[in-house]
């Protein structure tokens, strides 16, 4: 085959050569602020988590980011030219070397001559993409003990992670048959401890099952949610809007206070978020709790979003379980199913549903157990858009 390099600038800007710095290679000739702009506009908190990652200064990690940004813009340059001799790109361990795969000698050279390192490899990256498309095929034929498949460049092949990895005749022969990979050396079968398993965001306003009553998920906090206390007492399951467990309920206080939290599994992520009127997520900021006279709306599994406002603080209700005392009084209706779900103004938190009179036919007043208290009881700290 007969390259001919497309893009002079990038290979230009390469070929002058990778100088080492704190043991980065970095270009010669910087790229345009555009072209860079993308690895330097990074997030100070994602420079810091990446820096206490990867044990690094924040201007190494910076440098790096850089230097992958211009690593797969060569990648694709690389994929373009080289076509189906090409292997796909990795970077080294130390992130300070793109090495691509390529399947023949003349591909090589080409690769070596952009500043890059190759690997002569059996096949290219096409090949191993139809493989994994004959897998993909007839994924639904796969067996549990087959935990997932995916094309793996560093060692030129497609990997199937199966419960046991020394068993594939007696467990996934009949899955990995299915492909002509199984018979030429393509497919690697590796050992996977743990089956993969969904991971469900926690949501303020969405339903909630505890103890075979419906409710509604309050506010995300670290490691849960809370909910209001009569919907389940401690150790009651949990079984989120989807039908699948969330956790248990931790703690649980009714009457008195009417307030709950519960501890989700690893299936569940607590997120800063609550259910708004067209079902979009609307980003809890804080917990300021406003005044009487102030516009406050909540999220319901039943009735949805309504608005109103707050008409007192510091109301006891006398609920035939016995008083509930420090609620807010509001105009806002409610009905069953609502209970334990969140009340905002604007975008701070102000507590769970606890009660109401009437209905949302006919009208009716509800009450909120404040979500201050409850954080201060349980020593939660509540999720908004400073602490995701």
């Amino acid at each position: 085959m007969n390259w001919k390099p497309t893009s002079h600038s990038l290979a230009t800007a390469l070929l002058t050569g990778w100088a080492t710095l704190q043991g980065l290679p970095v270009l010669a000739e910087p790229l345009p602020a555009q072209e860079t702009a993308s690895a330097q506009d990074v997030s100070p908190a994602m420079l810091t988590l990446l820096s206490d990652t990867q044990g690094l200064a924040e201007e190494h990690i910076r440098r790096r980011l850089t230097f992958e940004a211009q690593a797969q813009r060569l990648e694709s340059t690389l994929s373009e030219e080289l076509g189906e001799d090409f292997a796909g790109a990795w970077l080294n361990e130390e992130g300070t070397q793109l090495l691509v795969g390529v399947t023949s000698e003349a591909g090589a050279a080409l690769i070596r001559r952009f500043g890059a390192e190759p690997r002569r490899v059996a096949r290219s990256k096409a090949q191993l993409e139809r493989v994994m498309a004959e897998l993909d095929a007839h994924a639904q034929a796969a067996p549990a003990s087959v935990h997932a498949w995916y094309v793996d460049l560093p060692t030129n092949s497609v990997v199937v992670q199966a419960e046991d990895a020394y068993l594939p005749r007696a467990q996934a022969h009949a899955f990995i048959a299915r492909s002509r990979g199984a018979t030429d050396g393509t497919i690697h079968v590796v050992a996977s401890r743990e089956a993969p398993h969904t991971v469900y965001d926690v949501r303020g306003g969405d339903l909630c099952i505890i103890g075979g009553g419906r409710c509604t998920v309050g506010f995300s906090v670290d490691g849960g949610f809370v909910t209001a206390g009569h919907c389940g007492l401690a150790g009651a399951a949990v079984i989120g809007h989807n039908g699948v467990a969330m956790g248990t309920v931790r703690a649980s206080g009714f009457p008195g206070r009417d307030h709950s939290w519960v501890a989700t599994n690893a299936s569940w992520t607590p997120r800063p978020w609550v259910r708004g009127p067209n079902g979009e997520n609307i980003i809890v900021t804080g917990a300021q709790s406003a005044a009487v006279g102030a516009s406050v709306c909540r999220s319901g599994f039943t009735t949805g979003w309504r608005c109103g406002t707050i008409l007192a603080k510091n109301v006891t209700v006398n609920y035939a379980q016995g008083a509930v005392h420090g609620l807010t009084r509001t105009n806002v209706c409610s009905e069953p199913g609502d209970s334990g779900g969140p009340w905002l103004a604007g975008s701070q938190a102000q507590g769970l549903t606890s009660g109401s009179t009437g209905n949302c036919t006919s009208g009716g007043e509800s009450f909120f157990q404040p979500v201050l208290p409850i954080l201060g009881a349980y020593g939660l700290t509540l999720k908004t858009a400073s602490n995701p």
